[in-house]
């Protein structure tokens, strides 16, 4: 006996193999997938009548975090996902910013939520966007390494994407029947830009306050595991720009199995002599030279991140002048700070 259940995104067919006091043993498998799980239905052999009573087998989700327009290495780490049978996808903010040619990220993203389920989640990244957006557009300029990666990419927004990251929550809960509902969000459950950091109070603190066991972060842009009086924190890494990640992609993969979730830290090497060409062809590498020069190094090493050039770059400036305040940090500063930490 077979069934065909139809939806808008993922039609399918099962076939009664068994029946064991009227519960009936399905097989269930998509083409189109890696995947092959067992659902349980109960039929009511009298009145013709199917009742979904569960799925088995394992369910798998991969979770991506701090993409930051980085779209070969997406597009490496959703070959990945999709060939091992991949069926959810988490998305923890930071989706542009950085790299050059943004609307080829989005474009992935929309094309992706259209095909399967997704969960999203709005990181620091997304509210530079709207705050720039809702305050007149001022204070962003090209040639300037402290801003022109900011204002290229603004620029290279469309008011579909804009209203997408205004629609995305900072907290969202993944509550999945039969396994432990999972907190998901971009810094913290508090603060999109608060980091989860290991051996820190602060973080056991937050972890005791959130009423879940688990929660996916981001925004370190580095691979983390941090248990604490059975809560779990599991940041993915970045995608995009990770952190001594030795130049490659990264995420996670969740993996559900007796009533838990398993989880795979997943490193994927990518073209990123590709990503660095995008940099100069786009003419983003002139738009903010001093940042694009960090970048171009953390994509190489994985090392030395752009916060900290910055930081390096703004003491320089008020050593000599007495004062300095983001984003007017003029481009010489940005040099010696360069030279001094990556060249």
């Amino acid at each position: 006996m077979r069934i065909i259940f139809r939806n808008r995104k993922k039609p399918f067919s099962i076939i009664i193999t068994k029946r064991v006091d009227r519960r009936c043993h399905l097989t269930y498998s998509r083409q189109k997938f890696a995947a092959t799980a067992l659902l349980f239905f109960i039929y009511d052999w009298g009145k013709n009548y199917l009742y979904f009573i569960g799925i088995g087998g394992n369910m798998k989700i991969a979770v991506l975090s701090d993409i930051h327009g980085n779209y070969v290495a997406l597009e490496r780490c959703l070959a990945y996902s999709k060939n091992i049978g991949i069926e959810k996808y988490v998305f923890l903010g930071d989706y542009v910013g950085e790299l050059a040619f943004p609307q080829k990220t989005m474009e992935i993203i929309y094309n992706l939520k259209n095909t399967y389920e997704c969960y999203f989640v709005r990181g620091n990244k997304e509210d530079y966007w709207i705050d720039y957006q809702a305050n007149g557009e001022t204070g962003w300029k090209e040639q300037d390494s402290t801003t022109g990666s900011l204002y290229y990419t603004y620029k290279n927004l469309t008011t579909k994407d804009i209203d997408f990251f205004k629609r995305l929550p900072y907290v969202d809960d993944i509550n999945l029947p039969g396994y432990p509902t999972i907190t998901i969000c971009h810094g913290s459950p508090n603060s999109a830009n608060e980091k989860l950091l290991p051996n820190s109070q602060k973080t056991f603190a937050i972890m005791e306050q959130t009423q879940n066991s688990i929660i996916l972060c981001g925004h370190t842009h580095i691979k983390e595991r941090i248990e604490r009086k059975e809560k779990l924190v599991l940041n993915p890494g970045s995608v995009g720009v990770s952190l001594h990640g030795k130049g490659k992609a990264q995420f996670l993969i969740l993996d559900s199995g007796n009533g838990n979730w398993n989880y795979t830290f997943v490193n994927q090497d990518y073209d990123v002599d590709k990503v660095i060409e995008d940099l100069y062809q786009s003419g983003l590498s002139e738009k903010a030279p001093g940042w694009c020069a960090v970048t171009i190094n953390l994509l190489r090493t994985g090392e030395i991140a752009h916060g900290t050039v910055l930081a390096r770059a703004m003491a320089l400036c008020k050593q000599d002048i007495g004062y300095c305040e983001w984003p007017h940090i003029p481009e010489a500063y940005w040099k010696k700070a360069i030279a001094e930490l990556i060249i």
